[in-house]
C-alpha cells in the first residue's frame, strides 16, 4: 500500500467564534471520516491556528506564518491507499466545509 496526505485547507477565521456545538458536530463528522477509513489512517492531527506558527527561511526565524493566504493548512491525515484514485476517493469524504482538501504522495526515501 502506498502512503498518501490529505492535507486540509480552510479560512481560519471561520472557526474564530465557533460554538460549541459547532466544535462538537465538527469532531463527530472527523469521527464519522476516522471510522470509514479505519486502520488506512495511519496518523492524524488538527493544527494550531496560524498566529502560534513560527517560520525559519534560511537562518532567519519570523513568528507566524510565511504568507498570508486565505486558506491555511489546518490538519492533515496520513492513510494508506493502493493507488492515487483510492486515496482521491478518501479525500472526497474528509470534512472541511471552509475550504478544501489536497492529497499527495508521499515519496519514498528509502533508497536515498
Amino acid at each position: 500500500m502506498a502512503q498518501y496526505m490529505i492535507l486540509i485547507y480552510e479560512n481560519e477565521a471561520a472557526y474564530a467564534n465557533m460554538s460549541p456545538e459547532d466544535w462538537q458536530k465538527m469532531g463527530a463528522e472527523h469521527g464519522k471520516f476516522a471510522e470509514q477509513l479505519g486502520d488506512r489512517i495511519v496518523a492524524g492531527h488538527a493544527l494550531q491556528p496560524t498566529a502560534t506558527a513560527t517560520t525559519i527561511r534560511g537562518d532567519v526565524v519570523t513568528d507566524g506564518p510565511f504568507v498570508e493566504t486565505k486558506e491555511v493548512l489546518g490538519g492533515y491525515y496520513l492513510v494508506e491507499a493502493k493507488d492515487l484514485d483510492e486515496a482521491l476517493e478518501y479525500g472526497k469524504l474528509c470534512p472541511a466545509p471552509n475550504g478544501g482538501v489536497e492529497v499527495r504522495p508521499i515519496m519514498d526515501t528509502s533508497g536515498m
